[in-house]
């Protein structure tokens, strides 16, 4: 009798456990973005296509000073080092702004232009 109490405790438990690992993104903290500009040594610049994000999080408008093309709702990639290099400029994906202390990474010192106000992101599957 006491094997089959503990064999369900334990049972419980990593079914429990593994139910926290799977947590879904509510729509309210999903946002849709388009990586405007992949300048070089990962100075990008993402546009917010779709959802609500903090007005002071993202620059209104924004010029580029090497096309002087402007945008609307961008802001720079505040975490390069953990975006995926299968996102390429143009292309369109669903993220999360990530709040957490990101991994510390080193890249290059060459400058691109980008806003001035920078956001850490996550890439969510989609």
């Amino acid at each position: 009798m006491r094997l089959f109490i503990l064999l369900s405790l334990l049972t419980t438990l990593f079914l429990s456990a593994s139910d926290c690992s799977k947590k879904k993104v509510s729509s309210s903290e999903q946002h849709k973005g388009k990586l405007e500009i992949a300048g070089i040594c990962m100075n990008y610049t993402i546009r917010v296509l779709e959802g609500n994000v903090d007005t002071s999080l993202i620059e209104a408008s924004w010029t580029d000073d090497v096309t002087k093309k402007s945008y609307s709702n961008v802001f720079r990639l505040g975490n390069p080092c953990e975006f995926p290099s299968t996102i390429k400029q143009g292309d369109e994906f669903y993220f999360k702004i990530d709040s957490s202390q990101g991994k510390p990474c080193t890249v290059c010192m060459a400058y691109y232009p980008t806003p001035n106000k920078a956001v850490s992101i996550k890439v969510l599957d989609k």
